[in-house]
């Protein structure tokens, strides 16, 4: 008979994250496996830390997004959004399954294109295009929203030059009730910008204003806000007709859709409190369907949802380093993993699973990261079991921004793994090395001596 670990009895005030009305969860199920693919074997094979996606979850909640919306609405397209995860093979999943690129720089553009996306299904967004970048979506006929008169002034300038009529939309901002508004990107509806630019595309006849788009904030927990969107919108929409018998071929509403994480100071769980596809759904349909456009003449509704569509496909593998006791003698444990490669833990509480069996004895513990900075927390105050020096656990929820926002700082960047509907693991990152930082430095020849 094997001999039981000994675990030193301690006394401990009933203390956590605020409790809600069902109380503290007391019991906890080791996460063994991703997909069916050992944890243990992962690391043995990829290292740690290890980021894993899910594409099985990709795919899964991808359909269910849809249904959400094509069950009632007649004309749905969704546009992945690069910046939300930008990896090559993350990006063409969601390609294989229907969705059109949506980007915000050059390079973004340039990568979708590279995929082999075609270029009339490419919507550039973003405050930053240069005219490269302009002159190169005009010849390939990609679909540009406008975001500030100084970028209509330059595609003006580069029809003449072009001689090509470019397809164009304008980012609309606006009051939708939910504060602080987003209205540095795009022109706003309350103030007339939004029906100002419209106009000067209109009487430039140099383009053809073919969408209206906004993008109303981020991690939404108002569907209504939407609806308010989607009503004014319209508006702009229907004026535009009456005033120039010129209808609108799509509106994109952009992102925003909040995923089952918890943000930090939530009173409850974000699995249990925030909207699911169809309540953002129900709202902006309702919306679009109430409002006077003709039957044959609805609008395209255009989504670019990220977050909501990627974070539950990801998750983070860690190991423990040590484990020690914070002047106050709370507990804290130090993983491989830091907020260099997860920095949305600076706004959600991640559910964090221990990899492997445990007993139920529990305690307030502090995680934190392996970086040399008093910052890199990656969970305040979570109640687990004792972990151990080589243990792991898994950090949940982490597919969005996590890859397209990490830093190379004191640690290199880990692999990511994607594990296929088939349970095989493959690499779509591998690790950086010194030889890939060091391959971008120069070092002036009057450095490369010296004596200590």
């Amino acid at each position: 008979m094997s001999k039981i670990r000994y675990e030193r009895p301690a006394i401990r005030k009933l203390e956590s994250s605020m409790p809600n009305k069902f109380g503290l969860k007391t019991e906890y199920l080791p996460m063994t496996n991703i997909d069916g693919v050992n944890i243990n074997e992962l690391i043995n094979s990829f290292g740690s830390p290890l980021f894993v996606i899910s594409e099985k979850t990709i795919r899964n909640t991808y359909k269910k997004a849809k249904k959400a919306l094509i069950t009632k609405y007649p004309k749905v397209q969704f546009a992945w959004s690069y910046k939300t995860n930008y990896l090559n093979a993350i990006c063409s999943i969601f390609h294989q399954e229907g969705s059109w690129a949506e980007v915000v720089s050059g390079f973004e553009y340039d990568k979708a294109l590279a995929l082999g996306v075609a270029a009339d299904k490419i919507i550039f967004n973003g405050p930053d295009k240069t005219e490269e970048d302009l002159t190169k979506a005009i010849k390939n006929n990609s679909l540009i929203h406008i975001d500030h008169l100084d970028e209509f002034y330059t595609i003006v300038e580069l029809v003449d030059k072009l001689k090509k009529r470019p397809r164009v939309a304008i980012r609309v901002n606006m009051d939708t009730g939910v504060y602080p508004m987003w209205d540095r990107f795009g022109f706003n509806y309350e103030n007339g910008q939004a029906w100002d630019a419209m106009n000067k595309i209109m009487h430039s006849e140099k383009m053809d204003l073919v969408g209206l788009h906004c993008h109303i904030g981020t991690f939404m927990l108002s569907p209504n806000a939407y609806g308010v969107a989607a009503v004014k919108l319209a508006d702009l929409a229907l004026s535009l007709q009456k005033k120039f018998n010129h209808e609108i071929s799509y509106f994109d509403m952009g992102g925003g859709f909040a995923s089952r994480n918890t943000l930090k100071g939530a009173y409850m769980p974000g699995s249990d409190i925030n909207p699911t596809f169809d309540d953002y759904a129900e709202t902006i349909t309702t919306a679009l369907l109430n409002s006077n456009f003709k039957k044959d003449k609805l609008p395209l509704l255009i989504l670019e949802t990220g977050r909501a569509l990627i974070d539950e496909a990801g998750f983070l593998i860690g190991t423990v380093i040590s484990n020690k006791r914070s002047s106050t003698g709370k507990r804290t444990t130090i993983l491989d993993a830091g907020v260099n490669i997860l920095f949305t833990s600076f706004w959600y509480d991640h559910k964090i699973t221990p990899a492997q069996p445990f007993t139920h004895y529990s305690e307030e513990t502090c995680i934190y990261g392996p970086l040399c900075m008093n910052i890199d927390v990656i969970r305040e105050n979570v109640n687990l079991p004792l972990l151990n020096k080589g243990e792991q656990v898994v950090i949940h929820n982490v597919g969005a921004y996590n890859m397209t926002q990490w830093m190379q700082f004191i640690t290199l960047r880990p692999r990511v793994v994607l594990i296929d509907e088939n349970r095989n693991p493959h690499i779509i990152r591998e690790k950086e090395t010194l030889a890939n930082m060091v391959d971008m430095e120069r070092i002036p020849e009057y450095l490369k001596k010296f004596e200590l």
